[in-house]
């Protein structure tokens, strides 16, 4: 009964798992405003789901209705089927069974790893810091340049007494807005379905190009942030500078945790020295349009009835 709008929910599914992550990781403009590109990839991620489940789902439940809310209210009333159930209809809804199972269950697996892990080593990391100089942070003695939060409850920032030793004050305050920025814009929320997306799907290469622009997105976005609190004449060279330091100790780095060397640290540093021109308006209107559309048109597809 739903043949046009499973395949239009198929197609859509099909371009949101290769052809646009692909073109929307090759673009140039994320890197001129990262917050609006990150909405898009949230948008881009959801909408791949929606579009994928949806579609078997609409076409497991054709026999029950025209429209998935009517196929759904069927099946769950006990009402008998319009037309013939058939062996696809079976397997399309096993299929969107075990896929949103799958998804969900990743995500929320993929949660409680960081989670015990990042509990983990902050009760490790507790029984040898100690007071910085720096509030909110904790010393490490460690000769390497090395400089990350753990998020979560409870927060921790750390700072090695290597770092503290080769930067200068400018340079020391930037890594520390940097980090503050992660914690206080909870960076890490940003990652977990992405991180889940790709541990569900390691064959689709989508999948990982996806995290590691998220990644770096969201590393250009705590850049952003520090830069705003950094006074001096040059904030950009100051950070990069800090950058380039820590990027020597970046293998110190417990897993869970946002450092400032994390994602594409060349890339960020060309950013900071050579700065984009800002996205103008017009193009971040577009593209917030963009990403709402997204999920308008499969949410629509699985809500109103079928044309045909």
């Amino acid at each position: 009964m739903l043949p046009a709008t499973a395949a239009a929910l198929a197609a859509l599914a099909a371009l949101l798992a290769w052809p646009v992550p692909a073109a929307l990781g090759r673009a140039r403009w994320p890197g001129r405003d990262p917050v609006v590109a990150l909405v898009c990839w949230q948008a881009l991620g959801l909408a791949g789901g929606l579009s994928i489940i949806g579609a078997l789902l609409v076409h497991g439940l054709a026999p029950w209705g025209r429209s998935l809310p009517a196929a759904a209210a069927a099946v769950l009333t006990g009402r008998p089927a319009a037309d013939p159930v058939r062996g696809h209809h079976w397997v399309a809804l096993t299929l969107a069974a075990v896929l949103a199972a799958e998804l969900t269950g990743v995500l929320a697996l993929s949660w409680l790893r960081t989670a015990r892990a990042r509990r983990r080593h902050r009760e490790l990391l507790e029984l040898v810091v100690r007071p910085s100089d720096v509030p909110d942070a904790r010393l490490l003695e460690h000769p390497a340049p090395v400089a990350f939060c753990i998020p979560g409850a409870r927060p921790l920032l750390v700072l090695s007494s290597g770092m503290v030793a080769e930067l200068d004050e400018r340079q020391l305050r930037a890594v520390v807005e940097h980090e503050r920025a992660h914690l206080r814009e909870r960076h890490h929320l940003y990652l977990l379905p992405f991180v889940a997306w790709e541990a569900a799907l390691p064959v689709l290469p989508a999948a990982a190009r996806a995290h590691a622009a998220v990644r770096t997105l969201v590393e250009m976005r705590a850049d952003d942030v520090a830069l705003g609190a950094l006074p001096g004449p040059a904030p950009r060279r100051t950070l990069a500078e800090a950058i380039v330091v820590a990027a020597g100790g970046a293998g110190g780095v417990p897993g869970g945790a946002l450092a400032v060397t994390g994602g594409a640290v060349r890339q960020r540093v060309v950013r900071l020295l050579d700065p984009p021109s800002p996205l103008p308006a017009a193009a971040r209107w577009t593209a917030l349009a963009a990403a709402a559309l997204l999920l308008a048109v499969p949410t629509a597809l699985l809500l109103l009835p079928a044309a045909l």
